[in-house]
């Protein structure tokens, strides 16, 4: 052997001899220096889609849930990585050991229990709170006109900034203003609500219907005394003023341009448009109010609240990717945060029964034993967490609709097929032709180990989809070379093929 080789030889000798007393294999070297080895170790099966896996179902069934699970990147988005970090330091739930936990999921997540803080609504919040603090400051009356769907946290925003501008004015050491919610749909007579403002300013004062609008605009026309404070009134679902009487409207919001008005005007209604059906008579009348809108929630704020909330409890309640889910499909729909919520308390109950009815049917010495081992397997967290199949079940409840039926009892080369153009078409692409979409198609099929058929099939069945309006197909003289683009929204497939 050459003397060159000598220390190498040497070292490669003393790594075998130590691997041999070991008991490791002597030739280690070649797989140790290869990063690409053939031999590859197998994918150990991860828990939280093991739970996924129906017992009855056939290997290719289960394979087939993955594999839509993965081309629809349900699971891998930001927010679903955020909400699986915010849950390993707590501990498991069981909703069998006290239904006092029960009590207070369902109650953290109700739509009556307000949360601390409002979250994703900072920026309307904001502008709704410096214009009152301006005219608070300035004694300066003023109107403001609040709109938005339904569930978009108009209200609640209103009560954050109620709370907020008093003790603002505490701290400032303004005289704080007093301030009336009115919720009109309440009011016997829309002429009430001038009786009800008269009644804050000066509560020992009577007036009737007739007359507590000449009243207030007799008191609003002089100088008011020094002690006397500003007064915001909150007008919920201000539209019910203007479907009975038009001219309650006009005349509330002319009660902020009186020379010596102390009224501040804030009216919230749910139609966005209108404002575009009545503003132009109140600018005409020089009392135009500003306009704040509240958009409908998006997915990532919806998983962004419902995390908040989830947040507060001391165990882990939902499987992040089950989160996701009914996010994405609240915001397909009108983005209402109260239907996001609802739908969780329903899963929440789904699981409720499916425990209950799992341990209906064990004997009471079963029984005994999971109780005295609350940590053992028996008492997996996993089996007792609201996952995908709860919720979905608890959406199709809510948003069921001749789409989601028909794309569910579609056979199961067309559902590839859906799943294969959503996948696709995740971005910014909006269309693709049947040769790029078969591509696709096939490789979700070697992921099944489903056999794959031919592109004229293909091409047959985005015809028949084509027909049924849940794709568009263009027109060319080569099969593989028309255009596809999808007829119907994204988030029905993806509830459809959950």
């Amino acid at each position: 052997m050459d003397a060159s080789n000598a220390p190498h030889s040497s070292v490669i000798g003393s790594r075998m001899q130590l691997a041999s007393e070991n008991g490791s294999a002597t030739t280690p070297l070649k797989r140790h220096r290869s990063s690409n080895s053939s031999t590859t170790p197998p994918l150990r099966k991860s828990p939280r889609l093991r739970t996924q896996d129906s017992p009855t179902a056939p290997p290719k069934v289960n394979e087939i849930v993955k594999s839509l699970n993965s081309s629809l990147n349900l699971c891998g988005s930001l927010q679903q990585r955020r909400l699986s970090e915010s849950c390993i330091e707590k501990p498991n739930w069981d909703p069998r050991v006290d239904k006092e936990q029960l009590r207070v999921v369902k109650e953290a997540l109700h739509v009556s229990t307000a949360p601390t803080t409002v979250m994703c609504r900072e920026n309307e919040q904001n502008k709704i709170l410096n214009f009152c603090k301006e005219c608070v400051k300035q004694q300066k009356a003023g109107s403001l006109y609040v709109c938005g769907l339904p569930g978009t946290g108009k209200s609640l925003s209103m009560e954050r900034v109620r709370g907020i501008l008093v003790d603002w004015a505490k701290e400032e050491d303004i005289l704080p203003p007093d301030v009336l919610s009115i919720h009109c749909t309440s009011l016997t007579n829309t002429n009430e609500i001038f009786s009800k403002i008269i009644g804050q300013n000066h509560p020992g004062k009577k007036a009737s219907r007739s007359t507590s609008l000449q009243l207030l605009q007799n008191l609003y026309s002089q100088k008011q005394q020094p002690g006397m404070k500003m007064i915001i009134v909150i007008a919920d679902e201000l539209d019910y003023l203007i479907t009975k009487d038009r001219d309650v409207l006009h005349n509330l919001f002319m009660l902020t341009t009186i020379p010596f008005s102390k009224c501040i005007l804030v009216g919230i209604a749910n139609a966005i448009d209108l404002a575009d059906r009545f503003i132009p008579k109140l600018q005409s009348l020089n009392c135009k109010p500003m306009v704040i809108t509240f958009r409908a929630y998006r997915k990532n704020q919806i998983i962004t609240i419902l995390q908040e909330r989830l947040r507060a409890l001391p165990y882990i309640v939902f499987q992040p990717q089950a989160v996701e889910l009914c996010a994405t499909r609240v915001a397909a729909g009108s983005g209402d945060m109260r239907n996001a919520l609802s739908i969780c308390r329903s899963a929440i109950e789904l699981l409720e029964a499916e425990v209950r009815d799992s341990f209906s049917n064990l004997n009471m010495s079963a029984l005994e034993k999971i109780e005295d081992k609350p940590k053992s397997a028996a008492t997996n967290q996993v089996n007792y967490m609201v996952r995908i199949d709860h919720v979905a079940t608890a959406l199709s409840k809510a948003y069921r609709s001749p789409v989601v039926d028909n794309i569910q009892s579609l056979p199961q080369h067309q559902q590839i097929i859906l799943c294969s153009a959503v996948k696709l078409f995740r971005g910014r692409k909006k269309d693709t032709i049947v040769g790029e979409l078969y591509k696709s198609y096939t490789d979700v099929c070697r992921s099944t180990s489903i056999p794959p058929v031919g592109i004229q099939e293909i091409s047959n069945m985005c015809g028949v989809l084509s027909d049924q309006g849940i794709f568009k197909l263009g027109k060319s003289r080569e099969d593989k070379l028309r255009r596809v683009s999808l007829n119907i929204d994204e988030a029905d497939i993806i509830f459809a093929l959950q």
